[in-house]
C-alpha cells in the first residue's frame, strides 16, 4: 500500500459523506454534532487536499460535481468499513444475535429493503431478520413486529418514531401503454386514461383531488390490495400507476408529466421503547434510518 498517497483526514471524508447523505451542510452538522462552519471547513480542507471541487451551489442547494460523484461511493465504503470496525472492536458484530422483525409495505420490502439487509448482514451476521411485507398497520405494542416503516406517524405514546425523509412519487406507465393510449401532456389529460388501483381507491381519489387532479372511480377499473401485484399490472400495460420515484425510475417504466410537482409523502421509522435497552433493535433501527435517509440523495 502506498501510505504517502493517503494524506487526507478521515474526519474530512466523514464530513463530505454526511453532507451528501443529509443533503446540506446544516443537516450534516446536526447529524455529526458539529457547527456548520466547522463542518464546512472540513469539506473545504478535503477539497484542497484532493485538489478537486466536490460541491457546487445552485440556489440554496448543494449539488455534487462530477468529481464528487466519482468519489462518494469510495467514501461511502470507507464509512461502512469504519462502522464495521467500531462494531467489531466493541464485540457487537459477533455478540448481537436473535431475531428482529421489520414490517414494511410489500413494495418497500421487495424493491427498497434488500440493499439495507445486505448492510445488516455485514454489520451483525448473527442477527436473524424477518421482513413482514404487509400494507396494513402491524401492532408494535403487541410485538407483531419490532420495527415498522410506514407513511403515517404513529400516535401511541409508547412508540418511538423518526421521520427519516420526505419521499417523492410520480405517475408512471409502460412504453406499451403509452404507444397504445397516448402520452398525457397535462394533468387534465389524465382523466382520459386508465389507472391501476392499489388499496383504498376512494382515499387515493380524495388525495389526488386535493392536489388538483380530478379522476373518478371509472378511471380505476383494475387493481389489487397488493402493491407488488398492482405495480406488475401497470408494468404489463394495464394502466397508469402511482409509484415512488426510487422504485419507478428503476423499473423500466416511463415517468409521466415529469415537470409536475411531485407527490410528497413521509417515511417514518417506528419502534417501541425497547429501543433504549435492546442492542439488536437499536442496531437495526439506526442502520435503517441511515439507509432510508440516503435515498434522498439517490432520488
Amino acid at each position: 500500500m502506498n501510505w504517502q498517497a493517503i494524506s487526507f483526514d478521515w474526519n474530512q471524508a466523514r464530513a463530505f459523506l454526511a453532507t451528501v447523505e443529509e443533503g446540506s451542510l446544516s443537516a450534516a452538522a446536526r447529524a455529526l454534532g458539529q457547527t456548520q462552519p466547522t463542518l464546512g471547513r472540513q469539506v473545504a480542507a478535503l477539497e484542497e487536499e484532493l485538489g478537486v471541487v466536490l460541491f457546487e451551489r445552485i440556489g440554496r442547494s448543494l449539488t455534487l460535481t462530477q468529481s464528487g460523484v466519482e468519489l462518494v461511493e469510495h467514501v461511502r465504503r470507507m464509512g461502512e468499513a469504519a462502522t464495521a470496525m467500531s462494531l467489531t472492536a466493541s464485540g457487537q458484530s459477533q455478540t448481537i444475535e436473535g431475531e428482529v422483525r421489520i414490517t414494511a409495505s410489500d413494495i418497500m420490502s421487495a424493491f427498497v429493503l434488500p440493499p439495507a439487509l445486505k448492510r445488516l448482514r455485514k454489520a451483525a451476521p448473527r442477527l436473524v431478520i424477518d421482513v413482514v411485507a404487509a400494507n396494513d398497520i402491524r401492532d408494535l405494542q403487541r410485538r407483531e413486529a419490532d420495527i415498522a416503516i410506514r407513511h403515517i406517524r404513529p400516535e401511541q405514546p409508547d412508540l418511538i418514531a423518526r421521520l427519516v425523509r420526505e419521499a417523492t412519487a410520480h405517475f408512471y406507465a409502460s412504453t406499451g401503454y403509452i404507444q397504445a393510449h397516448g402520452r398525457p401532456k397535462t394533468t387534465d389529460d389524465l382523466s382520459d386514461h386508465a389507472f391501476v388501483g392499489f388499496g383504498d381507491n376512494p382515499r387515493m381519489l380524495e388525495y389526488l383531488s386535493a392536489i388538483g387532479i380530478t379522476l373518478t372511480a371509472d378511471n380505476f377499473r383494475i387493481g389489487s390490495e397488493s402493491g407488488v401485484v398492482a405495480w406488475e399490472m401497470a408494468r404489463a400495460g394495464l394502466g397508469i400507476g402511482v409509484m415512488s420515484d426510487e422504485v419507478g425510475d428503476i423499473s423500466g417504466m416511463e415517468r409521466l408529466l415529469p415537470d409536475m410537482e411531485p407527490i410528497v409523502f413521509p417515511v417514518w421509522l417506528t419502534t417501541h421503547r425497547e429501543l433504549h435497552t435492546s442492542r439488536r433493535i437499536r442496531l437495526v433501527f439506526d442502520l435503517l434510518a441511515e439507509f432510508l435517509a440516503e435515498a434522498r440523495v439517490r432520488e
